[in-house]
């Protein structure tokens, strides 16, 4: 090969050794032959062959295969395989030339190759042969001589997949009739192969001993030897007869060899196999060839008649059957006695060594051929035979396996047959008949009898067959008496057999299984016509015909040929029953008359079960006859009733039922009574008359016997007719029905009972019989009659009722459980069962169980899933059932009636409702599948659910008007009337109101409908389906109207969701044109939550339809405006483009400028007008603005003519709803007039805007009271507006809007109307706040406060400070501060724990303007706090810190469960959303206060927090309130860039009227808080996270990390280089890359440079300083100085600007002369500020006076620090 390392190229054409050798061999030996004969040695012909040279034959093949043919050489198996693949594929594609040019190369490798070691390589050799035949076809002619003979062993070979392809490809080659003819002339060159390798071959000629492992070696050796051995065998049945005479002298000398006979005892079963077979076919083909050489063919095969390999024995026994037939001399040649016969014998009484179904059926043909000679004495030889046979039976292998006794006792029987009709001497036969019959065939049937296993095998039937043919010969007289022999036999059978039976009966402890054969048995022997049937099943198998039996008369037959003939068999029964019939009955009635003694005596079980199989079979009088005599023997007063029953009586069998069965039936403690009605059917049998019949089950009904009696009675009646047709009368018949109906009635009311139930497997039975009397019907007939077949239903149908309001759930369960099984298998069995009305009532019950939610059934998850399996089949039935169109089913009437009444009663919850939406849904999809009638009944149903218009309207009326508080606030809808319907608060219910229900059930039904498209284009239906779809339109309106809708409805709006009942689905399905102009109609005719609708279905459908727009096209369409058209005009307001609304502001300005003044406050008037108008201009400005101070004057017109339409300062409580609501309107233009009016106003215009607004406000803290009107309270809200229009007009007014103002307009807003406005309001707050303070925070005051709100942010510093408040104190509250500021802030701060976001956020700005001005009350405190020694605190405002104080009571009981750092959500706008907002805004302002505290008083103030742990509640509460990943989503008030927005980056507007995303507020607010508590308390905050747990350590650091430190740096730098701070002999610079600030400070000819670097997690981290430049300062005094700048950065409470401020002061100090602390070794206290000014008398030198206090309460002495004298 060239070495195995070596690179091999694929396509090499430089020849390896091996090819050189070749070329070689060619030069030196001239031309070689193209083929070598094969002789011993053929391991070196594994290359191409040499022919003429190597160079020529490299020409002569095509390269390709040239590379393939080499690559077959190689010895690795896997490039053989591929390069044979390859090949084969190759002679498939390449044309026919190339492919002829490979033939001369081919049969050497093929000979070779075809004997591979692997199987594998084999198989791919006769494929790519297959496609090499098809390619050349008669090419192949002139090599086949060389490959025939390898080809046949291949044929032969073990691997079938291998063989079956190299027959296949044999069969390409030659049709079947050629094959001979080949085989043939080929037939010497294939003898002298198989001679070649049967004789002179061994496994190492075969292999090369070198490279191939012995194992390898053997088995291929073996292998060829099994094949050659086959192949010789199928030359030898293909050549034609004449072709083997000219074969005869080549396998004489084949057969001449002891090597060939020792084959037979080869240890390699395969081996002998094949050479049996052999054998077998040389005594078929060549039976002279055989005869000759019989010597060595006998005991080679008879002498080997032991071997039980499995793979030899089916070819042996083959061999033996030919040997035995073909050599009459055979036994000659062995010795039969002592060689044959005792193996024989052997392998019987092993049973065949697992191998009965092969060797068995051999026996018969073997002994029928046995000469008389060697069989004598024939009394002893068979008793042999048998007894090893039946000794084989017995062993655990033949008893284990069904198939090995079956072949065992058939082959006992056939011999036992042959045997009996052997011709001997008169005494011989008498003998051996005695013999077999005695010893051998009645123990055998013993032996089966009490082996369970065998029970079953085909003893019996062979006997039955066996029994036939004797009494055909017994009955038929021959002259040579062989009938009285036969007659003698079969009476000592039956004598035997009786004799057998009665020792297995006769036994108290009989065994059941053995009677029960018995039983079988004698059934057997009765009726041996299932004999017959099983043996036409069996195959047919050889036997051989005694000569002298088959000369005889047909009469006889030939008796073991098997008979296959129908006649025959009947003509044989008829023959057989005379003879038989006696006996057998003699037989059972001794066995009965045995078994009942036991039964009355020893009440033996198994014996009565016995007596029931017997009389199952035998119920004949006579049987019955000897029963009652036998039980006769009992006491008097018995034997009375006997004789009376035997005299009304007349029939044996009737007597024995009343006298012995009817006991029997009674006994309780009977479980199993299937015998008990055997014996029933027995006794019917026997009776003369169907009366006779129906009078005994009469009696039997009337009695008390078990239920399971009559359900096992009226099973076994449905087994078969002949069954039925015995009880029919009896079913029909009204003693059993009026017993079943009170059976039903028990059961029903025995499971509603609240006492328990008796046991459940007697119920179940009960349940069973109801079940099967309903539901079996035989020729479309039900078993009994049907008048008590819908009695039964009745009772069903009630108890099912009763079920349904029982809460017992324990009790009704198992009766619902059964009712259910009942009423499936009565429906889905019944023909037109459901056409009865009870069954229909049966039918909506389990519906309605079914419809209810689980909790008010009481049934579990089980019982629900089968009522609702049990209504479906029985929708099922009733959709198939009905007759027509015509008859509405009552079940679908009422069922819709039902649920029609369910949805409108309000009482579901959505539980309820989902329930029952799916239970229709699956009702209407069972209807769908109704076929032709489906579009009928489906729209009938829908029809039936569906609410007429007056109950939709009263639906529509329950809804709760609490909806229409947010779009009248909102001014999307305008009244002036009170809104009239229900007023009921939502907040409490758990019941859905009826409208939700209808709509959400009816559109889920025309969704469905829609979907299964059985909507046609009928108008009156999709009119019906529009209806419907808007309904559900305007719930859902409803629900989204709602401020704060509860829990329910947002559960009911997810069910809608996850049901698929939406309008993007219905618009999917249908077209939505219809909708739109169905709720357009609607909103026009009633205009309010209908015009909203209508809006939110224009937005989905983004279009506005013609009909819409006709409203406004005409004065006509426009006018007279109702509520209605007033409604829907607003809505459409936004949808509408410029010009149409310009249209629209014409028509009503026209409008307004011919009101008359009864017209004003109407809707058809001023009022109508003007909510169109603002409707028009609220969402944006159009193209009319010369029009809008024309309003103006038309309002002030009305003013001058009739004030009282304007309710100025006045009293609400008479005023009517149609003039606050024209005030409403005028008061919601004004805003919008300043807002988009371009013309300027003249004074007089102004002044009425400026006055009316005062007067209305002033109205509006009047009525405080009034608020829970509607129009009060939202004309309190417009007011408020108002004012905030005109403060934000003031405060944002550009200087070229002022110029175009009146001369002092400002001026009087400042002075006059802006303090008139916040006078009213800050009291009417304070007010407000202070009566609802324990009402529910509704939306009422909520809407109030918020505008109230609003207007209050922009009050003034000034305005506050000089409020009108009345005054308010604390007992015992510490303050610097005024009397007036104190009463605001007492007042104010309180209102930060109120329950309305609007009056925290509000209360919050006001107070967030005052607290700069707060610290400067504390500075005389500083001043008084001098120098005492211990650390001084200061508390921030008092009224804020008792705020607090209660927030972070209230707050530690919400969050202290919730972990630090992990994401606590607060639910918008709940308890506690207020609670966290007005703690975080508390804190907001005490941050704000410390931020404009001078340096002095925030330590003071720090020092306060540290010890009321304040600010670490509040650090920990923000670790649970800020989100883990703090991103803004909303916009952003900068240009983007890429960096991430956070809640950190972006700035928090917090607006009273929360325009904001409210989920994300409160994390924003928290995350704004951290940020300025790290900001302004650096020192605080690192002090707490220093003494965090580590875990809480890790979360904060990480957290600031990364998303607050680059924000702070950052502005730190900025604040630097921004910085106006101007530092007399020092300057600061900042690097915002590096995060460092550099500090040069010089004075005189000193000159120092520090560097102030920021950390990574600033400000948690430690500021380093560093040293740049120093001149002229020592060592040590330069380390002091870096020391305290660190200190001063790292421990105050400010900014890096602070820290250097300070640093400067105590430097200059130093310079000024002022010595350091000797104990903190600076100027500067570094947390105080303070000088050294506590002087040592002793020593004169100065200390601070903390450092001291620290110094002497750490040291425990009052000594001085310096000279250790005491300090006084």
């Amino acid at each position: 090969m060239g070495g195995k390392n070596k690179q091999r190229t694929k396509g090499n054409l430089r020849p390896s050794s091996s090819g050189q050798a070749a070329e070689l061999l060619a030069k030196e030996r001239g031309t070689v032959p193209g083929f070598i004969g094969f002789g011993t040695s053929q391991s070196d012909l594994g290359y191409v062959p040499a022919v003429q040279g190597a160079e020529e034959i490299d020409s002569l093949v095509d390269a390709d295969f040239r590379m393939v043919l080499r690559k077959l050489s190689k010895r690795d198996v896997t490039t053989k395989l591929k390069a044979m693949q390859e090949f084969g594929t190759m002679c498939k594609e390449r044309e026919t030339e190339v492919v002829k040019g490979v033939l001369p190369y081919w049969p050497r490798i093929y000979c070779k190759i075809s004997l591979d070691h692997d199987r594998r390589v084999r198989e791919a050799t006769q494929q790519s042969f297959e496609q090499l035949i098809l390619k050349v076809k008669k090419h192949l002619a002139p090599y086949l001589k060389s490959i025939m003979g390898y080809w046949l062993i291949a044929q032969c070979d073990t691997y079938s997949p291998a063989a079956s392809a190299a027959r296949e490809a044999f069969e390409k080659a030659f049709p079947s009739s050629k094959q001979p003819e080949a085989l043939a002339f080929c037939k010497d060159e294939i003898l002298n192969v198989l001679q070649d390798h049967l004789l002179k071959e061994t496994p190492d000629t075969l292999s090369d001993p070198q490279t191939v492992p012995e194992e390898e070696r053997e088995a291929k050796y073996f292998r060829i030897l099994t094949s050659s051995l086959l192949a010789l065998k199928k030359l030898l049945s293909v050549l034609p007869k004449k072709e083997m005479l000219s074969l005869e002298e080549k396998l004489m000398s084949l057969l001449s060899q002891n090597k060939f006979w020792k084959y037979g005892k080869h240890n390699i079963p395969q081996v002998r196999s094949a050479f049996f077979e052999l054998a077998s076919a040389f005594c078929r083909y060549l039976p002279e060839l055989v005869k000759a050489e019989a010597a060595r063919v006998c005991p080679a095969v008879l002498l080997s008649i032991d071997d039980s390999d499995a793979v030899v024995c089916p070819a042996l026994w083959e061999a033996v059957l030919y040997v035995i037939a073909t050599i009459e001399d055979c036994w000659n040649h062995v010795n039969a006695k002592k060689g044959v016969l005792p193996k024989l014998w052997t392998v019987l009484r092993e049973g065949g060594r697992g191998l009965a179904t092969v060797i068995y059926p051999n026996l018969l043909p073997f002994i029928s051929k046995v000469p008389p000679g060697i069989a004598e004495p024939k009394l002893e030889y068979f008793r042999t035979f048998f007894s090893s046979i039946i000794q084989g039976l017995s062993s655990e292998r033949a008893v284990a396996s069904p198939l090995e006794s079956s072949a065992i006792i058939t082959a006992f029987m056939e011999c036992l047959r042959f045997a009996v009709l052997q011709k001997i001497g008169e005494e011989d036969q008498r003998q051996i008949h005695q013999m077999l019959i005695n010893e051998q065939l009645i123990p055998l049937t013993d032996a089966v009898l009490k082996e369970p296993r065998l029970q079953n095998g085909p003893l019996f039937y062979q006997m039955a067959e066996t029994l036939s043919s004797w009494e055909a010969k017994a009955e038929v007289s021959s002259g040579d008496g062989s009938d009285e022999v036969f007659q003698k036999l079969l009476l000592n059978f039956w004598d035997h057999l009786l004799k057998m039976c009665v020792l297995h009966v006769d036994r108290l402890d009989a065994d059941e299984k053995s009677l029960f054969a018995i039983s079988g048995m004698l059934e057997i022997l009765q009726n041996p016509k299932s004999a017959t049937k099983l043996n036409n099943r069996k195959s047919l198998k050889i036997r051989f015909t005694d000569e002298g039996e088959s000369e005889r008369s047909t009469e006889n037959g030939k008796l073991t040929e098997v008979k296959n003939n129908d006649s025959e068999i009947q003509a044989d029964l008829q023959h057989s029953s005379l003879l038989r019939k006696e006996p057998l009955e003699n037989l059972v009635c001794s066995l009965a008359e045995l078994s009942i003694v036991y039964v009355n005596v020893q009440k033996s079980e198994q014996h009565l079960k016995f007596l029931a199989a017997l009389l199952k079979s035998f119920s004949s009088n006579r049987v019955f006859q000897v029963l009652l005599e036998q039980g006769n023997d009992s006491n008097s007063v018995q034997a009375e009733s006997q004789n009376e029953i035997r005299t009304h009586y007349g029939s044996p069998s009737v007597q024995f039922l009343y006298m012995n069965l009817v006991t029997w039936l009674k006994e309780d403690w009977r479980k199993d009574t299937h015998f008990l009605v055997d014996i029933l059917y027995s006794v019917l049998n026997c009776c003369n008359s169907n009366n006779e019949r129906k009078i005994i089950l009469d009696d039997l009904t009337k009695m008390d016997l078990k239920w399971i009696i009559f359900l096992q009675i009226i099973q076994k009646a449905c087994s078969s007719m002949t069954t039925l047709s015995l009880v029919s009368a009896w079913l029909k018949g009204d003693t059993l029905g009026e017993r079943l109906v009170m059976l039903a009635d028990d059961l029903c009311h025995l499971g509603l009972k609240p006492v328990a139930a008796t046991s459940e497997s007697s119920s179940s039975e009960r349940w069973t019989l109801l079940s099967l009397v309903l539901s079996q019907h035989i020729k479309n007939e039900s078993l009994i009659g049907e008048a008590f077949v819908e009695r039964i239903i009745d009772k069903l149908q009630a108890a099912l009722s009763k079920a349904k309001d029982l809460s017992e759930a324990g009790n009704t369960e198992p009766s619902v459980s059964f009712i259910c099984d009942v009423a499936s298998s009565f429906f889905s069995s019944v023909k037109g069962c459901l056409l009865m009305p009870s069954s229909e009532d049966l039918l909506l019950t389990i519906f309605q169980l079914c419809a209810q939610r689980q909790d008010a059934t009481h049934l579990t998850d089980l019982l629900v899933c089968k009522l609702k399996n049990t209504w479906m089949s029985g929708v099922n039935s009733l959709v198939r059932q009905l007759p027509g169109v015509q008859k509405q089913s009552t079940f679908l009437h009422k069922s819709a009636l039902w649920v029609k009444n369910q949805i409108q009663s309000s009482s579901l919850d959505v539980k309820s409702l989902q329930v029952l939406i799916s239970e229709v849904s699956d009702l209407l999809s069972k209807l769908t599948e109704a076929g032709e009638q489906a579009g009928y009944l489906v729209g009938a149903y829908v029809e039936h659910v569906t609410p007429n218009k007056t109950e939709w309207g009263k639906l529509q009326e329950s809804l709760s008007t609490e909806w229409m508080h947010k779009p009248l606030l909102e001014g999307r809808l305008s009244v002036n009337c009170e809104p009239l319907g229900s007023c009921v608060k939502l907040c409490g219910t758990t019941k859905l109101p009826g409208h939700l229900c209808t709509s959400a059930l009816l559109s889920k039904m025309v969704l469905l409908v829609l979907e299964s498209g059985m909507v046609h284009g009928n108008d009156a239906e999709r009119k019906k389906i529009d209806n419907i779809i808007a309904e559900l339109l305007y719930s859902l309106q409803w629900i989204e109207e709602l401020e704060n809708p509860p829990y329910l409805l947002l559960e009911y709006l997810h069910m809608l969701e996850e049901m698929h009942i939406t309008f993007e689905k219905f618009s999917t399905l249908s077209n939505t044109t219809g909708l739109q102009q169905t709720i357009f109609d609607r909103s026009e005719e009633h205009g309010r939550l209908w015009s909203l609708t209508m809006a939110k279905v224009i937005r989905a459908e983004n279009a506005v339809s013609c009909e819409m727009k006709q409203l406004f096209k005409s004065t006509e369409g426009f006018l007279p405006l109702t509520e209605g058209r007033l409604h829907t005009l607003q809505c459409l307001s936004p949808f509408l483009i410029e010009e149409e609304k310009r249209e629209l502001v014409f028509h009503c300005v026209a409008k307004l400028m011919t009101c008359t003044q009864t017209e004003l406050s109407s809707t058809n008037g001023a009022f109508g007008c003007l909510s169109i108008l603002n409707s028009c201009l609220n969402d944006k400005s159009i193209d009319c603005d010369h029009l809008l101070p024309g309003i103006l004057k038309i309002i002030i017109s009305w003013k001058s003519d009739n004030e009282d339409s304007f309710l100025f300062s006045c009293n609400l409580k008479e005023t009517s709803a149609q003039l606050l609501g024209f005030n409403i309107e005028i008061i919601r233009y004004l805003p919008l007039l300043l807002k988009y009016s371009t013309a300027p106003l003249v004074d007089s215009e102004w002044d009425f805007i400026m006055c009316s607004m005062l007067a209305w406000l002033e109205t509006t803290s009047e009525n405080h009271s009034l608020y829970h009107v509607p129009l009060v309270q939202i004309f309190a809200c417009v007011t408020c507006d108002l004012a905030s229009a005109l403060s934000a007009y003031f405060e944002a007014a550009a200087p070229e809007t002022t110029e175009n103002l009146p001369a002092n307009l400002i001026s009087e807003w400042k002075e006059f109307f802006s303090e008139g406005i916040h006078n009213l309001l800050l009291p009417l707050l304070v007010k407000v706040t202070g009566e609802t303070k324990n009402a529910a925070e509704g939306s009422f005051q909520n809407s109030v406060l918020t505008s109230l709100g609003e207007a209050l942010t922009y009050i003034s510093k000034d305005q506050l400070l000089n409020h009108k408040l009345p005054a308010k104190f604390v007992a015992g509250q510490k303050t610097n501060l005024p009397d007036k500021l104190q009463t605001l802030l007492n007042t104010l701060s309180p209102l930060l724990l109120f329950r309305a976001r609007p009056v925290q956020i509000s209360v919050y700005h006001m107070l967030y303007k005052l607290m700069p001005e707060l610290p400067k009350f504390d500075d005389e405190d500083l001043k008084s706090y001098g120098d005492e020694e211990e650390e001084l605190a200061l508390s921030p405002p008092a009224a804020l810190m008792s705020v607090l104080t209660t927030q972070e009571l209230l707050l530690e009981n919400i969050l202290e469960c919730i972990p630090v750092g992990e994401f606590a959500v607060i639910q918008p706008l709940s308890d506690e959303f207020c609670l966290v907002l007005g703690y975080l805004l508390t804190w907001k302002l005490t941050l704000a206060f410390f931020k404009a505290a001078s340096s002095q008083l925030r330590v003071l103030y720090s020092q306060y927090l540290r010890r009321s742990k304040s600010l670490n509640k509040l650090l920990y509460h923000l670790f649970r309130l800020m989100p883990e990943n703090p991103v803004f989503s909303g916009p952003t008030s900068e240009v983007p860039n890429k960096d991430t927005k956070t809640f950190f980056t972006e700035e928090l507007h917090l607006d009273v009227k929360g325009t904001g995303v409210l989920e994300s507020q409160i994390p924003h607010l928290a995350c704004s808080v951290y940020h300025i508590t790290l900001k302004d308390l650096p020192a605080m905050v690192r002090l707490w996270w220093n003494s965090c747990e580590k875990r809480v350590f890790n979360v904060v650091d990480k957290f600031t990390s990364k998303y607050v430190s680059s924000v702070l740096s950052s502005q730190e730098i900025s604040s630097v280089q921004t910085s106006t701070q101007l530092f007399n002999g020092m300057t600061v610079k900042a690097r915002s890359a590096a995060r460092e600030v550099i500090a040069t400070y010089s004075v005189d000819d000193i000159f120092i440079e520090l560097i102030i670097q920021l950390p990574s997690n600033y400000p948690l981290g430690s500021i380093t300083v560093e040293s740049g430049k120093r001149v002229g300062v020592a060592v040590q005094q330069w380390r002091n100085w870096m020391l305290q700048l660190s200190t001063y950065l790292t421990h105050q409470n400010g900014s890096i600007m602070e820290g250097l401020s300070l640093w400067k002061n105590n430097v200059d100090k130093r310079f000024e002369g002022v010595e350091d602390c000797m104990i903190c070794f600076s100027v500067i206290h570094g947390s105080n500020y303070s000088l050294p000014k506590k002087a040592c008398r002793t020593c004169k030198k100065k200390f601070h006076s903390a450092c001291l206090y620290k110094w002497f309460t750490s040291s425990n002495k009052s000594t001085c620090p310096l000279c250790r004298e005491t300090f006084f």
